[in-house]
């Protein structure tokens, strides 16, 4: 009795420390907003200059109401603000020749420490010529507004705005007005060197999460569900102080069911499926912290009680997931299109006997992000506008794909589906933190001797 109460505390102290270690890792909310505040000054001081001059735009213009923020406008947002306030405009101004930039808010106040208010209502009461006498007083060549017909991210100027900014803009400036959509892709998509050190953090969290949520810590064999497990990592989460950017998915491969389509693992999956010995769990999950976004799928086999081990056919099913990762993200070229490397990747698999499906995404301020679209799991023939779109260094990229295998064992095919956060840098592909390349099990340590 007494062996079994100290292993109880034992097991009790262990869940305390792993709990400890994610807790650790996470900043209060005020620590948060500093960091937030850092990074976005570094950005808006250092990184915003280089991408205006990249684009050839000498003036960007934002402009957003409360609740209803421009994509790329949010992610400007000083950390305290949680929402635009009333009309915000935004005026960012590149004086390439003299290396300067001016940030100024066509607001009442500043835009937080680094945008700086432009706007005495006693001086010009409307708004709208305030901002026009900003851009006269520049006489830019181009003034850039966020509108695009292929990233949505790009789009966030609403047609009310662009219509009375028309409207009051002076007609011998109207053949300056063009899209801004080279220049927010690169603002939403390109990281910094601080950045990236955060992001293996963050990365890091998310698959000790995983790691947690495919185990005997949260799964019993008969009795646990698909569903408890997503629903557990949801509020894993919660509880770290973190937000999900969609809901966690949870969907099972076995040898009794055939393989399902591409929508299965998605959306057409049982919500409610027990989990059982001899299954390959599959799971999709992300989280957000510090403006930054993860997305990981990983894969886990339920121990039947006479293994210690996963069969090695689904061993080797992982490694070939492995392999066609390792082609594609080869194919990493600067200049590059997502449609090139799309297509020349599955070239190159295919002919390796594999049976690949590529769908990955940029990942960084937002889940689905800006940037080049590399294949959607419905359009393996590429993407048209956002697959057009090149590789450009500093980014980063949810490396998502699978590839089908034959497991006689099973008298079935299974799809082996992986995602990890990858790295583009000057110096080539990375994987942020890490990538799975051994099956999780459950549960982790097996003693059939019954202690």
């Amino acid at each position: 009795m007494k062996t079994i109460n100290y292993m109880k505390r034992l097991w009790i102290l262990v869940l305390l420390f792993a709990f400890h270690i994610n807790a650790q890792q996470i900043l209060s909310v005020k620590e948060q907003a500093r960091v937030i505040d850092e990074i976005l000054a570094d950005r808006l001081n250092n990184l915003l200059p280089e991408l205006m001059d990249r684009a050839n735009l000498d003036m960007w213009i934002l402009i957003s109401r409360e609740y209803n923020e421009d994509p790329v406008l949010k992610t400007m947002l000083p950390a305290t603000w949680l929402y635009a306030r009333r009309r915000t405009i935004i005026v960012f101004y590149r004086d390439k020749a003299k290396n300067t930039i001016e940030k100024l808010a066509v607001a009442r106040y500043n835009f937080g420490d680094h945008i700086i208010s432009a706007w005495e209502k006693n001086k010009e009461p409307n708004q709208w010529k305030r901002l026009i006498q900003i851009i006269e007083e520049r006489n830019p060549e181009h003034i850039g507004l966020n509108y695009s017909a292929d990233f949505n991210i790009s789009d966030g100027l609403d047609k009310t705005d662009y219509d009375e900014f028309m409207s009051v803009l002076p007609e011998e400036h109207h053949h300056k007005v063009k899209s801004a959509e080279q220049l927010s892709i690169a603002w939403i998509e390109t990281r910094t060197k601080r950045e990236m050190v955060i992001y293996s953090q963050l990365v890091d969290i998310t698959h000790d999460i995983i790691s947690e949520a495919f185990s005997e810590q949260v799964i019993t064999t008969g009795i646990t569900t698909t569903s408890e497990v997503e629903w557990w990592m949801r509020q894993k989460v919660s509880d770290l102080g973190l937000e999900t950017w969609f809901h966690p998915t949870v969907d099972v491969q076995r040898t009794k069911d055939e393989l399902k389509g591409h929508l299965y693992s998605f959306s057409d999956r049982p919500e409610e499926q027990v989990i059982l010995p001899g299954d390959l769990l599959h799971c999709d999950f992300g989280i957000k912290y510090l403006r930054l976004n993860t997305d990981c799928q990983e894969l886990a086999y339920v121990l039947k009680s006479n293994e210690t081990k996963p069969p090695q056919f689904l061993v080797n099913a992982l490694k070939e997931g492995n392999r066609v990762q390792d082609i594609f993200t080869s194919n990493f070229v600067t200049g590059k299109t997502g449609n090139e490397i799309l297509s020349k990747s599955l070239e190159q698999a295919k002919l390796a006997g594999y049976k690949p499906a590529i769908y990955t995404h940029p990942l960084g301020s937002y889940g689905h992000s800006s940037g080049p679209t590399i294949g959607l799991w419905d359009s393996q023939d590429g993407v048209e506008g956002a697959g057009d779109y090149p590789l450009y260094p500093n980014t980063v990229y949810a490396i998502e794909l699978n590839t089908t295998v034959t497991i006689p064992e099973w008298k079935r095919d299974i799809r082996v589906m992986l995602e990890e956060a990858g790295f583009y840098g000057e110096d080539g592909f990375r994987y942020v933190n890490g990538r799975q390349t051994k099956l999780l099990i459950i549960p982790r340590v097996k003693d059939h001797q019954g202690n």
